[in-house]
């Protein structure tokens, strides 16, 4: 068995593109959270609240040919990738090239301008707006397969859609091909676009935040008076390197992953699971051979809807006890779907390496039906921990969950 090292770390959001940035947002309680009055049109849609990332640009450098294969959902996980290369010391490398760096990476959807475009085909009779790449965009795999072809990456490439853990899928898949021997390297993560049909999803289950007026005050996952989530936008990427790999060539680590655990509910596509939930972190703890009084604090998913928080909760207090800190960074950022398993494992990796870690946003009153856990409220906390645990749970019933080591 090879361990398995991060060396590389990027990630774009709402409130920054860089940890500094990120932090200084966290500290301050500015969320990215803002009314979308352009999603007035849609009648019928009762949310108005989203985490959009207003100042994307594309890289100047990035050629016409480059991004004709790309939607947003696209350049946004390439643009992460590109940052989570250099931040390894590996985006000029020939060693990316040859067959040693392969890509973990997936969304909820493909961009959903392609959707519609090939919707407009079904109900007009009409192929307006597609071309040769209109498939590229919006085919489930887009992210994983545009990075490997924007780095002219060889290795195996896993597409990981699987919508709110795609990001922490991309991760685990990634750290067991590396693990088991297959290749040293892998670009790890997921991202997800912005589109109003993502809220109806979970607007058509009442599960989304209606405080329209009032942005900043929600989403408040975990917290009495929460009424659902908001959704977000963004993308995150990991570079793991096997650790024999990394330190020869001179890398800095930021940390090691020592577990990995995934499972599912195997009993409803949207109610979740509390003894299946508890189980994915279980099987991550014994893939990292540790007991549950190991770890020093729990990311966890935290989306502001009451069956998530509640049994998320319930399954983490069942199996660390009230003692546990835990906070969501959802909070801030909204749920960023596809994205915010491979975000908030940058995160957590961030706080455990400078041991602070940030508190849930807008958590004035944690609900009474939700875990006995030590809810972190107000401002960031002072810890140091040897382990962290960062959880994920997805539609499907599909749960996840990654442990990291300090590195020293």
């Amino acid at each position: 068995m090879k361990r398995v090292v991060v060396t590389g770390m990027a990630g774009i959001t709402s409130i920054g593109s860089d940890w500094a940035t990120i932090a200084a947002n966290f500290a301050a309680n500015r969320s990215g959270i803002r009314r979308m009055d352009e999603w007035d049109r849609f009648t019928e849609l009762n949310t108005r609240l989203a985490g959009p990332i207003d100042d994307f640009q594309v890289p100047a450098h990035w050629t016409r040919k480059q991004l004709r294969s790309m939607g947003r959902v696209s350049r946004l996980a390439v643009a992460s990738a590109e940052q989570a290369l250099a931040d390894a010391g590996l985006l000029d490398n020939p060693a990316i090239k040859d067959g040693r760096m392969g890509v973990s990476c997936g969304s909820s959807t493909g961009s959903t301008d392609e959707i519609k475009a090939f919707g407009n085909m079904l109900l007009n009779s009409v192929a307006e707006g597609l071309n040769a790449n209109s498939y590229v965009r919006m085919m489930p795999h887009t992210t994983a397969a545009n990075i490997s072809i924007f780095f002219g990456l060889t290795g195996r490439l896993i597409p990981t859609s699987s919508a709110c853990t795609s990001g922490s899928h991309g991760i685990g898949y990634a750290y067991e091909a590396i693990k088991f021997g297959r290749l040293p390297l892998m670009l790890a993560g997921g991202a997800e676009e912005l589109c109003p049909t993502e809220a109806m999803v979970f607007d058509a289950l009442y599960a989304t935040s209606l405080k329209n007026d009032a942005p900043q005050t929600s989403p408040r996952p975990y917290d009495k008076g929460r009424d659902g989530l908001v959704i977000g936008e963004g993308a995150g990427m990991l570079v793991l390197e096997e650790l024999e790999h990394a330190l020869a060539r001179g890398a800095h680590i930021h940390a090691e992953i020592v577990g990995f655990g995934s499972n599912a509910d195997g009993q409803h596509a949207t109610r979740p699971e509390l003894s299946t939930m508890r189980r994915a972190m279980e099987l991550a703890l014994e893939d990292a051979g540790l007991e549950p009084s190991a770890i020093g604090y729990v990311n966890g998913h935290g989306t502001a809807t009451e069956q998530g928080d509640v049994a998320e909760t319930l399954a983490t207090s069942s199996l660390f006890g009230e003692h546990m800190p835990i906070s969501s960074q959802k909070s801030f950022l909204g749920h960023t779907l596809g994205a915010c398993g491979a975000l908030e494992s940058w995160f957590s990796i961030e706080m455990m390496n400078r041991d602070l870690y940030v508190h849930t946003c807008n958590l004035d009153e944690v609900d009474p039906e939700c875990g006995k856990l030590d809810y972190l409220r107000n401002e960031f906390r002072a810890m140091s921990n040897e382990y962290v645990m960062n959880n994920n749970f997805a539609f499907g019933g599909v749960n996840t969950s990654l442990i990291f080591r300090r590195w020293h």
